[in-house]
Formats: C-alpha cells, structure tokens, sequence
C-alpha cells in the first residue's frame, strides 16, 4: 500500500485541508499481502471523531494492513470540529464533505472508482454521524455506509453535545429540529419518497455513553431500511473501534482475502 499526505486548497472553505489516502499497489512488501488489479479501485472514506484528525485511524489501529487485503482504496480526511455541517458560525463543511472532496479525490487518484457501488463511507462518533448523514442525504454516491459509536441523533443527545457547542455549530435546538442534521427525520423523509438507500452497518458499545442513541435510532429503522446492527460490552474507546473496523471491513462488498 502508498500512504499519501495530501495538502489542497478548497475553494468551499477558502483555505488550505488536508487528507491521508491510502493506496493499493501492485508490490506491498514484507508481511502485507494483496494486490492492485487492472481495473478502478473501490474507495471507504473513513472519518474521524470530534477530538481527532485526519491522522487518527492510523494512529490507533491498523487500516492501511486491514485494507492491503482488500485492495480498498482509504480516504481519510478532516473536519475539524466541523461535525461535517455547514456550521451556522463557521464553515461549510458538508458542502465541503459532499461535493468538493469526491471531485478533488477523483481529480487527485483517477485509479480510485467513481462508481457508487464502489463507494463506501464510514466513521467513529462524530464521523458516524457524517457517514449517516452523507448516506442519507447523496444516496447516490454512497453504496454502504457504517456507523461506529455514532452521534446519530443530535436532537435526542442535546446532553451529550452540549448546547454552546450546538449553537455553534447546528444552531438552536429549534433550528436543529426537522433540518439536514436531524437524521432520523431526514431518513423518514427518504423513505417516504422511497430513495434508493445504501446499506447501512452500525455498532455500539453497551457501556458507551451514546449507546441508548445508537439503540433507539435501530429500533426505529431496523425493519424498514437494510441496516446490519452489533453490539458488545465496551465504551468509547479506540479498542472497539480497531475490533469493529475490521468487521466493517468484512461486511463491505470487497475481494475475500485474509489480513495477515
């Protein structure tokens, strides 16, 4: 695999970003097997949680060896605490995030595919929540997405988000309330339309604070969407999510070889 630091302009912000893209490659080198072939590569973009960047999956777990396997293209880029929202005091990021980054990505690596069954998004707590909320507002890009300790429901976590930060970000819980933040009603609203939606994965810890979130947001949709749930015991902490990634990874419709 190639590990590339990518630092570009965007014109949604107005300044500088930064990715980390890892890439298949034909020869890995000792102790990684798998292999790049002649045809577009499938992409996962991973995103990161409210405390980290860009850098943190490959910090603290080992995706770039759990993609190699795969032949995953991994696009791991940054919001900030963004929360990928177009902020009320702030920055687009959404438009960023939905718009923009496909188009710098393809731009950047024509060998990653365009096609949406070739596109994946996926992210831990805050990034779960921008992975939900890619899925369902451009089903068409996304084929899969997953949902790791995901913040799913900011109208039922008005605790756990706090509301100077929500001010700042989503506004007042009145404007939070039936907009593009408010997943669940967001989902509704595809439903009735009958949107043709990825497939989507979550997990949760059952000691972790947002597991009664992540519960409730299940029981609503786990009859009416194609949606795969787990839980195990675990918080919020980097273990379950190296655990989990993993059995992302293996729910994803990629080429079955074993990580070594």
């Amino acid at each position: 695999m190639a590990l590339i630091h990518a630092n570009f302009y965007s014109e949604t912000l107005g300044m500088e970003r930064s990715m980390d893209v890892i890439l298949p490659q034909v020869q890995n080198g000792v102790g990684q097997s798998g292999e790049k072939t002649a045809s577009k590569v499938p992409v996962l973009y991973l995103l990161h949680g409210a405390s980290d960047d860009q850098t943190i999956w490959q910090r603290r777990t080992s995706i770039e060896r759990y993609a190699v396997a795969k032949g995953l293209a991994v696009v791991l880029p940054c919001t900030d605490l963004g929360f990928y929202t177009d902020m009320k005091y702030g920055y687009d990021f959404y438009q960023f995030f939905s718009r923009e980054l496909p188009r710098v990505v393809h731009e950047f690596f024509p060998m990653i595919s365009e096609k949406r069954e070739d596109t994946f998004v996926a992210g831990l707590s805050m990034g779960g929540f921008g992975a939900f909320k890619l899925a369902i507002n451009c089903p068409e890009q996304y084929s899969y997405a997953a949902s790791l300790s995901g913040y799913l429901d900011p109208v039922l976590g008005l605790e756990q988000l706090g509301e100077r930060f929500l001010g700042n970000v989503m506004g007042t819980k009145e404007e939070l309330v039936h907009s593009i933040n408010d997943l669940p009603w967001r989902l509704e609203q595809q439903l009735s339309v009958q949107a043709e939606l990825p497939e989507f994965y979550m997990c949760c810890g059952t000691e972790d604070f947002l597991y009664d979130i992540n519960v409730h947001f299940y029981e609503q949709f786990k009859n009416r969407i194609k949606l795969t749930y787990r839980e195990e015991p675990g918080t919020h902490e980097w273990g379950f999510w190296d655990r989990n990634i993993q059995k992302i990874l293996e729910w994803l419709p990629l080429q079955k070889k074993e990580a070594i």
